[in-house]
């Protein structure tokens, strides 16, 4: 019975614990992580809910697709996805005349145009534009310049 009453109640020290850990994380190693995406906990209520309108199955058809349209985008220069581009490669397929740079460093840049890239792909789309800037932007830690 201990052990039930505990699942109703959540960590006190969770944001705490939470913050330690990714204090002991080195800078280096985090910019080699491009997305990040924070996840509320679930509640007993949330899983009662109806499914998502796009099931797993989807997501998989969706990401098998962009991943497809990667290979072909590549197959020229060696790369097999929008996380290999790099330079002027990089900055022709995501149109950074898209982005406004909001002083971002080199790296965080490149990561916003990769994530966008990547995006676009799985919309199905040719072009990277503002929204899937935004989006990237939303996804990305961000290193600012100076």
């Amino acid at each position: 019975m201990q052990g039930q009453a505990c699942i109703a109640k959540s960590c006190g020290r969770a944001p705490k614990c939470a913050r330690e850990y990714q204090s002991k994380l080195s800078g280096p190693l985090l910019d080699r992580i491009d997305i990040h995406v924070e996840a509320a906990s679930v509640s007993a209520a949330d899983l009662t809910l109806p499914p998502p309108a796009e099931g797993s199955r989807d997501v998989a058809a969706r990401v098998a697709k962009a991943r497809d349209i990667q290979r072909a985008r590549f197959a020229k220069a060696g790369l097999r996805t929008n996380a290999e581009a790099e330079g002027e490669l990089l900055d022709s397929m995501a149109k950074p005349d898209a982005a406004e740079r909001r002083r971002l460093t080199a790296r965080g840049y490149h990561r916003v145009l990769r994530v966008a890239r990547t995006i676009a792909d799985l919309a199905g789309v040719d072009a990277v534009n503002r929204t899937h800037i935004a989006e990237a932007l939303g996804y990305c830690r961000i290193h600012h310049a100076g």
